[in-house]
Formats: structure tokens, C-alpha cells, sequence
């Protein structure tokens, strides 16, 4: 099977000159076809020739008619198989670059999506079917909408996506089979909820050998406001950053893309949440890996709290929050000796002394009385958070001890052993 094309959208606020570069970024990056919508721009605000030039454009009608200046310019048209009244679309594009597609107000059955796509299209269209997921169940019917569509039409013209906050691992699954992957470059803004990021998608496919027959199961991070996490960059592919709201259903996900996923790996908010869910004995875990027909749940962040307390090198330590980091400290304090502190929120009245271990993740704020006096406080997040942090820690009096990278390396390496067990 041919590799999908990689497609990303050019962003509202990029004009002129601006979406040259963009473009030319893209395409540095590994990005196949540059997207133009007509909601996004309007036809005066883009040069679509000196586009054309870095990127086969692909133009979508969305509420304003394209202008012809695009179509022409187009390496393919997406046109709507309905109008905004309901009714059949015109389809009109020039041979050999028509996009026919649908974007579902609703989840549909997959007897419902075939008859939409009952209408006759040229030989040389693609086909792109959109629908919203309202929960990661849906992910099974995309699945067979996508498989008969392919009979139907033939298997290098289809594309099935999900669109939604639990989308992004079904389209990671479903673009194995689809022609085209719209992918988001990164940053505040994505052309639709759920897309992969163009970096993990391209790292996805230099990692993994697409051409086989039975493609490998699927690694992921599950959590909260991963952009910055380091997981997929260090782990074998195919690895996905699967960011979900705090409320998602992440319970249903994991049980959803069983068959598809050989780990997780959990962090905020999940770690209690799925511990739960997985009868754990332990309080919280990091790690689900495949085992037949369930999930077995570990955590491997035990090996990273016993290197960030040896590294503190404090008899007594201090850890402020109380979610499954602390949980992890708890479990291996007492086999170095040390004793460990548990100051939650409500706790914290005078200046906080001595060695201890920062778990909020810096999305969360501190109380506001939170002060130091000489303390050294360890920093357990990595990147641009563990740098917010280690600020924070500055401002109020603190001296911050970077081991994040230690804390993550150490709990890594167990979970890759594990993952290599799943069955």
C-alpha cells in the first residue's frame, strides 16, 4: 500500500509572502500537499501560483465558492456531495482532480454512509467521508465504512476520517488504508479537532514499515497537554501523542483501540483513572500493555522516583501534590531510607525548607501562599513545562533541580521492556 499523502491546511492568519513560507515549511518537513479553504481565505489574500510551485494544492469549497484562479492552479478539488441545503452538489471540477466528499453532522451507521456514496462519480475521483466521533466506540464502524468504500471504489481513492477530542488515535489507525493524512503542523491552531501532528506522523513513517501485510501494533501516550512530551521521539514507531481533554472517556478509549494497540503509556490526569479501571492493586500506574484480549497495567514511574530521590540524596524530602508521581515515590522512599513528606495544598502555611520534589504539572497553578526558604526542589517535568516550573520554583524562593530527562529516561527503558512482552 502506497504511504497516504500527507496533507496540511494553510492557517487563517497566514497571508501573502507569509504562506509561501509556510508552504516551503511544510514541504521541508515532509508535508506532501498544501490545503486552501475558502472559509480560511480570501482569493485576493494568496498567491496561488507561487503556491503551486512548493506544493500540489489541494482546494476546498467551504460555504464560498472557489475561485477559478484556485481550480486551476489545483492539483485536485474537494467538492461537497451536498450543498448547504441538503440537496446533491454540482461535483464540478476539471478531469482528473475531483475531491468528492462528505462531512457528516452526525456519527452514521455504515449502511447510512454506503448510501450517501450511492451516486456515480468519475473513475479518477478520491473519495473523502468525514464524520464526528462522539465516542471511541465509533472507531469500529469507521472501520467498515472505510473497508467497503475501498470495495466499492477501489482502494487507492478512499479516505475515512473521525473528527472530535478521541479522534486523533482513530485516524492514526484508519490512515493506514486511507489515500490521504490532513495532519496539523503544530502550534494553537488545527484545521479540525484530532489531527496528528506532521512531525510524528513523518517520524511514524521513516520508524515503521508501512509495505506489510500485517502492520506492527500501535504504541501511545496517553494524557493531557503532551505537546511537549518526548515519548514518541524516543520509542519505537508506530508511536502516537494521543492528547485528550481532562473529562475524556479514557476508560472506553484504551478498551477501544485493544486490537489495534500493542501500549500506553499514562500520564496526567489518566494514572489513578486507569489504575481504577484496570483492577490494579496499585494506586496509580503509567503503563498498559496488551495481553490478548485485555490490558495489564504497571508502573514504571517507580524507577524514576528512585533516581530523582537518590540524585536529591535527602534523608527526608518534602513532595508537593499528591497524584501518581507521589504515589511512585511513596512505593520506593522507604527502600532508600528516606523519609517523605506529603505536603498537599491545604498544608502549606510557612516557608517550605530542606530537599523536595515538585509533581504539579505546570498547567496547574500553586497556592499562592507557596513560598521556600533554601530549598532545593526537584523538577520532574521536562521541556518548555519543566522550564515554566523551574521559574516558578525561582520566583518564590527556591532553588530548582532539573531531572525530568532522568526521571523520564529511567521509567522509559522498563516500559519499552514491557511493551517488547505484549502478546
Amino acid at each position: 500500500m502506497t504511504p497516504a499523502r500527507r496533507v496540511v491546511t494553510l492557517p487563517p492568519t497566514v497571508l501573502g509572502l507569509g504562506a509561501v513560507h509556510f508552504a516551503r515549511d511544510g514541504q521541508r518537513r515532509g508535508a506532501d500537499v498544501l490545503e486552501l479553504r475558502t472559509d480560511l481565505h480570501a482569493p485576493d489574500a494568496i498567491d496561488v501560483e507561487a503556491l503551486a510551485q512548493v506544493l500540489p494544492l489541494l482546494v476546498s469549497e467551504r460555504g464560498k465558492p472557489l475561485p477559478p484562479a484556485w481550480v486551476s492552479a489545483a492539483w485536485r478539488v474537494d467538492r461537497d456531495l451536498k450543498d448547504t441545503r441538503g440537496r446533491e452538489g454540482a461535483l464540478d471540477a476539471p478531469a482528473g482532480k475531483l475531491l468528492a466528499s462528505h462531512h457528516a453532522e452526525r456519527q452514521l451507521s455504515t449502511a447510512e454512509a454506503l448510501k450517501l456514496w450511492e451516486r456515480e462519480l468519475p473513475p479518477d475521483a478520491l473519495v473523502k467521508h468525514v464524520e464526528p466521533m462522539h465516542g471511541p466506540e465509533h472507531l469500529r464502524t469507521l472501520l467498515e465504512t472505510q473497508w467497503l468504500l475501498m470495495q466499492r471504489f477501489g482502494v487507492t481513492r478512499v479516505t475515512v476520517l473521525g473528527m472530535g477530542p478521541v479522534a486523533l488515535p482513530a485516524r492514526a489507525v484508519l490512515a493506514r488504508n486511507n489515500v490521504l493524512d490532513y495532519v496539523a503542523t503544530g502550534g494553537t491552531w488545527a484545521a479540525a479537532p484530532g489531527q496528528r501532528l506532521l512531525d510524528d506522523v513523518v517520524r511514524e513513517m521513516r520508524g515503521a514499515d508501512r509495505l506489510t501485510l500485517d502492520p506492527p501494533l500501535r504504541l501511545g501516550i496517553l494524557g493531557t497537554s503532551i505537546a511537549h512530551s518526548r515519548s514518541p521521539r524516543i520509542h519505537r514507531q508506530p508511536f502516537d501523542r494521543i492528547d485528550l481533554p481532562e473529562d475524556a472517556p479514557v476508560e472506553t478509549l484504551v478498551d477501544s483501540l485493544l486490537p489495534h494497540y500493542a501500549g500506553f503509556a499514562v500520564t496526567s490526569p489518566f494514572k489513578l483513572r486507569l489504575a481504577q479501571h484496570t483492577r490494579s492493586p496499585l494506586q496509580a500506574i503509567n503503563t498498559l500493555v496488551r495481553r490478548a484480549n485485555r490490558w495489564e497495567s504497571f508502573n514504571t514511574d517507580t524507577y524514576g522516583a528512585l533516581t530523582v530521590l537518590d540524585r536529591l540524596n535527602a534523608m527526608d524530602a518534602f513532595v508537593l501534590g499528591d497524584g501518581g508521581a507521589t504515589a511512585a515515590m511513596r512505593a520506593v522512599a522507604g527502600e532508600i531510607g528516606c523519609n517523605l513528606r506529603v505536603l498537599r495544598r491545604a498544608d502549606i502555611r510557612a516557608p517550605v525548607t530542606g530537599a523536595g520534589v515538585w509533581t504539579w504539572p505546570d498547567r496547574v497553578a500553586p497556592p499562592e501562599q507557596l513560598r521556600f526558604n533554601k530549598a532545593r526542589v526537584a523538577v520532574i517535568a521536562y521541556g518548555a513545562p519543566g522550564r515554566r516550573i523551574a521559574a516558578e520554583i525561582q520566583r518564590r524562593g527556591g532553588t530548582p533541580v532539573l531531572l525530568g530527562a532522568a526521571w523520564f529516561v529511567a521509567q522509559a527503558r522498563r516500559q519499552r521492556q514491557l511493551w517488547e512482552s505484549a502478546t
